[in-house]
C-alpha cells in the first residue's frame, strides 16, 4: 500500500466511527450503580453519547420509574436506544415495554442481544447486575448496538406488536 491509501484507510475507518456513534439513554436502580457507571464509561470510550437517567447511590428507590422515564425518554426520540440495568433486568424492562412504541427485551447473553436488534429490532436492551459479570455486560452491550435490524418477515411481526398496543 502507498502512503496514500493508508490515509485514505485511515479516512475510512474515521468516517465508519464517526456513524457509529449514538445518544444511548441509560437507567438503573439501587442494585446497579456500580455497573451502570462502568457501562457509561465502556459506551463513552466506543464514543458514544450517554444520558444517565438512573441513580447513583445504592439506597433504595423504585425501578418501575426509571424504566418508564427511560421508555418515555426513547420512544420521544430523545436517543437512539436505552439500555436498563437493575437486578435481574426483569422488572425495569416490565416497566419499559408499558410505553408504547418500547420493545425492551432482557439479554443475558450476546446471542439474545444480537437475536432482538436483528429480529425484534429492540430499542431498549435491559439486564441484571445479580445475573451477568460486567465483561459479559460490556459484551451483550457491544453486540446489541453492532447488530442491524434485518426487517422483512421481521418488520411485518413488529407492525403486528404495534397493533396490539
Amino acid at each position: 500500500m502507498t502512503g496514500n491509501a493508508d490515509s485514505e484507510a485511515v479516512e475510512m475507518q474515521d468516517i465508519r466511527k464517526e456513524e457509529l456513534k449514538m445518544k444511548i439513554i441509560i437507567g438503573n436502580d439501587h442494585t446497579a450503580s456500580e455497573m451502570k457507571k462502568e457501562i457509561m464509561q465502556y459506551l463513552t470510550e466506543l464514543g458514544h453519547e450517554v444520558v444517565n437517567y438512573g441513580v447513583d447511590t445504592t439506597e433504595s428507590c423504585d425501578y418501575p420509574k426509571i424504566g418508564a422515564e427511560v421508555g418515555y425518554a426513547v420512544a420521544a426520540g430523545k436517543g437512539d436506544c436505552g439500555i436498563l440495568i437493575c437486578g435481574t433486568g426483569v422488572g425495569i424492562s416490565i416497566a419499559a415495554n408499558k410505553v408504547k412504541g418500547i420493545r425492551a427485551a432482557v439479554c443475558s447473553d450476546v446471542t439474545t442481544a444480537r437475536l432482538v436488534k436483528q429480529h425484534n429490532n429492540a430499542n431498549i436492551i435491559a439486564f441484571g447486575a445479580r445475573i451477568v459479570g460486567i465483561e459479559a455486560a460490556k459484551d451483550i452491550v457491544k453486540v446489541y448496538l453492532d447488530a442491524e435490524f434485518q426487517g422483512g418477515r421481521h418488520s411485518r411481526r413488529i407492525e403486528m406488536i404495534h397493533e396490539i398496543e
